[in-house]
């Protein structure tokens, strides 16, 4: 990190105390310093500074004990929204977006999948009708995060039912108040309503709210798609963070439940968790030499089914205790965690872990096709109108 950089945080910090100074107040400050994501352009919380240098900058802030965002509620805006407003937005959206985003003033979550368009999201359906400098826009979204507390909403939609699916679908941003959505709560295993369906019916958006040209919404939903399997399987963790972490405390806590196997399986696991922290790790450094590509999926796909097995080795060790479930409540989590409850509740909340941000399946798919370079599954739909497509 150069001297201009040290300095500018230095400044930052005498002039806002992060001990005293409100949580959105010190954000603001720091965006409008240029050292939020400082390889932002100038103006838009950065200074045009290579990407490497974001992470020295955030350990900077962390030593001070800066505030940050809580990711549960505001990874969606600043893992997938973020990026993809930079990359794709108009001058004015970025100016108006940005900012509240990056301060936590507004919420954001996703609008993709769809029933019968999940893993396959370029068979989505929701249409997008042009009238004057306006889109109508009619269809349901499922599975949502955050829906529920959302101020705006990534959208991706049908434009154009006469090409094939990938060619005519368009990108917005949309206002997650307007009139004509509406937001139902979808109870999942864990009796939790973490997610949502949407529907959305005659909602007007504005052109200027566009990303990416007309009929360009595939390429522009891999930038989010890309940032998002990071943002999931490829967050930074210290050794026995996350997962391996509650099962080896779980472990030292019960010495007299230990057997052979289940210590070889332990130590397997932790080896497993240790190889793709230190992997994610490689990653993100690799991220800043430019946007993420399919290694992407690699960490997610690993993140699933190691939480998968850890939360069953832990229902193993524990025998019957670890059947008991207390977190069936039916609430709405302010903050969901797997780390949080029961080791019943990790056990099913852990299942979910290889459907969103994209089925295992799929990523495998991606995996083989773009990192491997084995030949490409065969796609019968490749050139038929998505209006022909069987339904």
């Amino acid at each position: 990190m150069d001297a201009e950089l040290t300095r500018a945080i230095s400044g930052l910090l005498t002039a806002h105390d992060p001990a005293t100074t409100p949580v959105a107040d010190f954000l603001g400050a720091r965006f409008d310093a240029g050292l939020a994501w400082v390889h932002f352009p100038e103006g838009l919380g950065g200074r045009s500074a290579p990407r490497a240098v974001q992470q020295e900058v955030n350990d900077a802030f962390a030593a001070a004990g800066a505030p940050t965002l809580d990711s549960g509620r505001h990874g969606i805006g600043l893992g997938m929204a973020a990026p993809t407003l930079l990359a794709h937005g108009s001058d004015e959206v970025r100016r108006r977006f940005l900012r509240p985003l990056w301060t936590g003033e507004e919420v954001w979550c996703q609008l993709f999948s769809e029933p019968g368009a999940g893993s396959d999201l370029a068979a989505l359906g929701t249409r997008a009708v042009r009238e004057g400098e306006d889109w109508i826009v009619d269809g349901q979204k499922v599975w949502t995060s955050l829906a529920h507390e959302a101020d705006w909403a990534i959208l991706v939609t049908r434009t154009d039912p006469d090409v094939p699916k990938h060619r005519g679908m368009t990108y917005f941003v949309c206002d997650r108040h307007a009139p004509g959505v509406e937001v139902r709560p979808l109870r999942q295993a864990t009796g939790e309503a973490e997610f949502n369906e949407v529907f959305l019916t005659g909602v007007r958006i504005p052109d200027a709210h566009r990303l990416g040209a007309v009929g360009d919404g595939w390429r522009v939903a891999q930038t989010t798609l890309m940032n998002e399997r990071v943002a999931i399987g490829g967050h930074a963790e210290p050794r026995e963070g996350g997962m391996i972490g509650v099962l080896a405390r779980t472990w030292r806590e019960h010495p007299e439940l230990h057997t052979p196997a289940q210590q070889d399986a332990l130590l397997r696991l932790w080896v497993d968790a240790e190889a793709a922290r230190l992997t994610s790790e490689r990653l993100r450094q690799q991220l800043a030499a430019g946007q993420p590509g399919p290694e992407g999926s690699a960490a997610k796909l690993a993140f699933a089914r190691l939480n998968q097995q850890i939360s069953g080795l832990e229902l193993d060790l524990l025998g019957a205790e670890g059947l008991e479930y207390h977190d069936w409540s039916f609430r709405r989590p302010a903050h969901p965690s797997m780390l949080d409850g029961s080791p019943g509740y990790r056990y099913l909340r852990a299942k979910g872990n290889s459907i969103e941000g994209g089925t295992s399946e799929i990523l495998r798919n991606i995996i083989a096709e773009r990192v491997l370079g084995l030949p490409q599954e065969i796609r019968v739909d490749k050139d038929v109108a998505w209006k022909d497509l069987p339904r």
